[in-house]
């Protein structure tokens, strides 16, 4: 019996032949950019091609045997949202056949690079095989880090005439989303002729309708980041901001606090303490979620300023439900499925997701009416890669954790935040830490008992997590009066109107003129 390699026509040293490309160009249609690409003569039936990076692959299916061509979009469709750009990054050209391969014996001319609104996209020989590049569309005389600093001297020495403008940002631009969503959405509605920018990573971030979008390190990003009246961000600025005398900044944060945050954590040195220092200096108000926040924040951050203790605008959404149908349907949830969010936070001492799961194995044990999707922290989108696996769904690149929560039956995390905004709906949670005692002594500590007061159980092994989840429902009554505590402790302000409330005291602060 022959092995798939042999059956494939591998060569005498055992590797597959190459295909061999003899197109292949980016080009503008009636649809959209497409890379359209060319191979003569497969070696074996080809049955689709596709580009493939980290948290995205497009693909094109193949209709016939002999020579084929075929056109693989470069704007798509991403959670519900059309027309998007791929996120920045490296895309690899593979053919798939019996046994798949990306090497390809190159005789097409290579394009220049392709530009569009969107995203820029360069075509390069790599590692036997042919890889579409895909960057931030910034223009010549904007990339790289001189010209970054060029345009940042510009910006320090401006004097811009203010804009009724507020400049967005979220998770350092990688999403439209968190607690600056809210207060965009409440704006929309109270004071619509404020322009609305988001600043963002890319091209491939889907932002509000109505909004607008500005691509980090453009210049017209640099030139609303010094006319914009309100700035409005869930984490560091960055990019030595200047503020001006018409210019306010709202820090919203994005999460109530388990674990130690800034020099409240162990270790901290001279450095960073300075850092922190100069950094909260520029906020002129920082939202909480709660007192608890609020106290913590003025330590954590070395924060003399004042605190707007409203609650989350991001978390309005979670009273109601009402979206829940069409997020099941942009994620790709099967109808009456039962679903597991797995969110775990990040470590200081990897960059990417934890792995104490075999999540693929792990969604598969769950059962046919549950479906898994898995949500890693922001600050490992850009290492990992997208998991795949039956009844599992990886949901890291989704824009909106707040939609995911609005769905979830189930949610397992660890430390991250999201255990005190998923509280708002009612549903169990399941804590999963078998670094417990690593995480607390080693790496962050932690605020408060986790063990004493957490709302649901706390678990540390792959068959207890199993049970715990198979009994959720149940373990809701045993810690009914433990979240009630918590509730009152972490959520009494989100109640569906903090995102109003955050926008009024704009207002009445003078962020925005009136007539």
């Amino acid at each position: 019996m022959r092995t798939g390699a042999d059956a494939a026509g591998a060569a005498p040293d055992g590797r597959l032949p190459r295909a061999r490309l003899v197109e292949a160009v980016v080009e503008d249609a009636a649809d959209g950019p497409a890379l359209r690409v060319t191979v003569a003569d497969p070696s074996r039936p080809v049955t689709g091609v596709r580009l493939e990076g980290p948290r995205a692959r497009v693909d094109a299916v193949v209709d016939g045997p002999g020579a084929l061509t075929v056109r693989l979009p470069l704007l798509a469709a991403r959670w519900g949202t059309p027309q998007l750009a791929l996120p920045s990054g490296s895309y690899r050209l593979t053919l798939d056949a019996e046994v798949p391969t990306s090497r390809l014996e190159l005789d097409a001319e290579l394009p220049p690079r392709y530009e569009h609104p969107l995203f820029h996209a360069e075509l390069l020989a790599r590692a036997g095989g042919l890889e579409l590049r895909v960057s931030a569309p910034l223009a010549d005389d904007e990339r790289g880090a001189r010209n970054q600093r060029r345009l940042e001297r510009a910006y320090r020495r401006s004097r811009p005439s203010p804009e009724d403008a507020v400049f967005l940002e979220s998770f350092y631009g990688q999403s439209a989303s968190c607690n600056p969503a809210g207060i965009a959405r409440m704006l929309r509605r109270i004071r619509p002729e404020v322009t609305r920018y988001w600043s963002v990573v890319d091209g491939s971030v889907a932002i509000p309708e109505g909004d607008v979008r500005l691509i980090e390190g453009s210049r017209e990003w640099w030139r609303v980041r010094a006319a914009a009246r309100a700035l409005v961000v869930n984490d560091w600025l960055r990019k030595r901001y200047r503020p001006r005398p018409h210019q306010h900044v709202l820090q919203t944060w994005h999460g109530t606090m388990l674990k130690r945050l800034g020099i409240d954590r162990p270790n901290v040195g001279l450095r960073t303490r300075v850092a922190v220092r100069r950094e909260s200096e520029r906020w002129d108000a920082l939202l909480t979620q709660n007192n608890y926040s609020a106290r913590i924040f003025r330590s954590a951050y070395a924060f003399g300023r004042e605190t707007w203790d409203e609650g989350y605008p991001r978390n309005d959404r979670l009273v109601s439900g009402a979206d829940a149908g069409r997020i099941r349907a942009a994620v790709g949830i099967p109808d009456g499925a039962r679903v597991v969010l797995y969110a775990p936070t990040w470590r200081d001492d990897r960059t990417e997701m934890v792995d104490y799961l075999d999540l693929t194995s792990f969604a598969a044990e769950l059962g046919d009416d549950h479906v898994m999707l898995v949500r890693g922290h922001s600050r490992t989108l850009r290492y990992g890669r997208d998991l795949e696996g039956d009844r599992l769904i990886d949901v890291t690149s989704y824009p909106n954790v707040a939609d995911l929560l609005e769905v979830a039956d189930v949610l397992v995390t660890d430390y991250s935040s999201v255990m005190f905004d998923f509280s708002a709906t009612g549903r169990p949670v399941i804590f999963f830490t078998p670094d417990l005692a690593h995480y607390s002594s080693d790496l962050r500590g932690f605020y408060f008992d986790l063990l004493a007061e957490a709302p649901g159980p706390v678990v540390r092994t792959r068959e207890e997590l199993l049970d715990a989840i198979a009994d959720a429902d149940t373990a809701r009554e045993r810690y009914r009066q433990q979240s009630s505590r918590w509730r009152e402790r972490f959520t009494p302000l989100d109640d569906g109107h903090a995102g109003e409330r955050v926008v009024r005291r704009m207002i009445d602060a003078g962020w925005f003129p009136t007539d």
